[in-house]
């Protein structure tokens, strides 16, 4: 098990750029893949983005392709959330998850929140118009 930290959030305005990142202690860090998911007031949880343990595989959501980049540093625990040109709807608490892998294959991460293990607390994000 792994504990996560989320950071970065704020309230900025439409069109700038935030950075989120989530820190994870505990062992076998890069033995996980990670995904960051997103709840806006009233809403379901959505998926955002992941990340494979070994960097090399991400996937995004529709609405955040080309807009948001997500990253690892396995060196330093820390999986990062690149948001520009930010919109009024990706007002949301943005958590990070993470799920051990079985096997070292370099395989796409899911984007379904439930097969994922270890979840962070969240950081809100306020995107004004």
């Amino acid at each position: 098990q792994v504990q996560l930290v989320e950071s970065g959030g704020g309230l900025v305005q439409a069109g700038c750029s935030l950075r989120l990142s989530c820190v994870a202690s505990g062992r076998f860090f890069n033995m996980h893949h990670v995904g960051w998911f997103r709840q806006a007031p009233g809403k379901a949880s959505e998926f955002v983005s992941a990340i494979s343990w070994s960097g090399e595989k991400t996937r995004y959501a529709d609405s955040v392709q080309g807009r948001f980049t997500i990253s690892r540093d396995n060196a330093k625990n820390t999986v990062y959330l690149e948001m520009n040109n930010l919109k009024a709807d990706d007002t949301a608490v943005y958590v990070c998850a993470a799920v051990r892998i079985r096997v070292p294959d370099d395989v796409i991460p899911p984007s379904v929140g439930h097969e994922y293990d270890d979840w962070g607390q969240g950081t809100q994000v306020t995107v004004s118009s």
